[in-house]
């Protein structure tokens, strides 16, 4: 035989052999990272990345090391708290599973009030922040320089000048909205601005993945602004693009601010930011107590379990006549899908509010299939005409659910989120009626079945999607 054939098919056979050990490899740090790190996934997720890293090993490998982190650490697991004593504000069901995740009972506060819409939310961040005496923390998905923005930066600086410690977190992922020159305006009045955990321990775990979703304000752990709306004109303002988008947030006076600085010290400590203080000067008083309990759920990659999915999924169960949600994205995973169904069956109303369309198109796609299996398990879907950047999901009227997280499965397991359980009556109506006067606005969503390459589509992001 040619000796050239000869050479051919060797380095033929040693190629393949190659590729084949290069597959393995992949499949194998696939494998330990997962088992190791204790990196629980998602079934669509680990089935995504199990037939990426076989059919394109040299494309997979890369992308995994760099997207494939689902948590920052390994949490030791929660240990449970006292379960909570008969007469609690929150409903047994919600408060002996909190407990159990480990996450600190419902406090009474003293004031809690909603924003209607955007100018009366930003109103109440402006007054609260040239309100702050001793100390501002800030952290936000997008912090953007324009009309919003430069408006909190101006009440910031002023606060500083005044003697006022201030410091931010901002996801690094939109840190390009940020602009040079609000960047500068913060360094130069002394403002400490990190990127949400820039910092890890770990070199091959990468935050590319993992996103910081959370948005809070405190001041001197007394007063807190937290919800949905990212600091920039279209969740305030109306604009050369049109009206602003509809969205929740609220203030509140109270123990709740306290637990909630206390979370931004956690996530400022793990972005590598030194330990926060007071400025000189007089002790802030206490946060005042009152009668209104609310209740902090933070979830994301710094804990052992998924906190507010658990809530979730415990209250489709547990709900015995309604379940109101409404959120801008709606690709839930298959067990609360099921869920959401069988409460369905069993004659809860579910009734589900979604924009027509969103800001996010493979979102909308991706949202089809589980639109069209609720609308046929009986569920009552509205879709509003304009962007609905809202979070919020009510149980019967024994809990609300409001803050920061979508109902897709990147908010449920990838990012780091902050919702807020409240269980006070009057609260629990101010949420009902925002949702119900906006679905007032609505059409019903009708159910079509989709073209072949419609369907395919929509299989398609919904594999890949839980990684966007």
């Amino acid at each position: 035989m040619n000796a050239h054939v000869l050479e051919a098919e060797y380095g033929a056979a040693l190629a393949a052999v190659s590729h084949g050990v290069f597959v393995l490899g992949g499949l194998l740090l696939y494998v330990v990272s997962t088992r190791a790190g204790k990196q629980r996934r998602h079934p669509s997720a680990a089935l995504s990345w199990v037939v990426t890293i076989a059919l394109l090993p040299y494309l997979a490998v890369p992308l995994f090391l760099l997207f494939g982190a689902r948590k920052i650490m390994k949490p030791a697991a929660a240990h449970a708290l006292p379960l909570p004593a008969a007469g609690a504000a929150a409903p047994h069901w919600a408060g002996a599973l909190l407990a159990g995740l480990g996450l600190a009972p419902a406090q009474n506060n003293a004031t809690v009030h909603f924003h209607a819409d955007g100018p009366a939310a930003h109103a109440a961040l402006l007054a609260m922040l040239d309100g702050a005496q001793q100390r501002i923390v800030l952290a936000t998905f997008i912090l953007a320089d324009d009309r919003v923005g430069a408006d909190v930066v101006d009440a910031l600086v002023r606060r500083t000048a005044a003697g006022v410690s201030v410091c931010i977190l901002v996801e690094p992922l939109f840190r390009l909205r940020c602009g040079p020159a609000l960047l500068a305006r913060l360094q130069d009045a002394g403002i400490c601005l990190r990127w949400a955990h820039a910092r890890r321990r770990h070199r091959l775990e990468t935050r590319l993945n993992l996103r910081y979703h959370r948005k809070l304000v405190v001041c001197d752990d007394a007063l807190a602004w937290c919800g949905g709306r990212n600091i920039a004109d279209e969740y305030f303002t109306h604009d050369s693009a049109g009206p602003p988008w509809e969205d929740l947030s609220f203030d509140v006076r109270g123990p709740l601010a306290g637990q909630l600085g206390a979370l931004f010290e956690r996530d400022w400590r793990q972005s590598g930011g030194a330990a926060l203080h007071h400025r000189a000067g007089p002790a802030p008083p206490p946060a005042p107590a009152g009668n209104i309990p609310a209740q902090l759920v933070a979830s994301g990659p710094d804990y052992a379990e998924e906190n507010y999915y658990a809530v979730l999924l415990a209250g489709a169960f547990q709900a015995r006549a309604r379940i109101l949600a409404v959120t801008p994205y709606f690709v839930p995973d298959d067990a609360l899908l099921v869920a959401w169904r069988m409460a369905c069956r069993r004659g809860v109303r579910v009734t589900l509010l979604v924009p027509a369309r969103s800001n996010h198109r493979l979102a909308d796609l991706a949202r089809g299939r589980a639109l069209r299996d609720l609308a046929a398990a009986g569920a009552e879907i509205i879709l509003f005409p304009r962007m609905l950047h809202a979070k919020a999901v009510l149980i019967d009227d024994a809990i609300a659910l409001c803050g920061s997280a979508n109902l897709d499965s990147r908010s449920l397991f990838l990012n780091f989120e902050l919702m807020v359980a409240f269980y006070g009556a009057e609260e629990i109506a101010w949420l009902t009626r925002w949702i119900e006067q906006r679905a007032a606005q609505g059409t019903p969503f009708v159910a079509r079945e989709p073209s072949l390459p419609v369907d395919l589509a929509e299989g398609l992001v919904r594999v890949v999607g839980f990684q966007l």
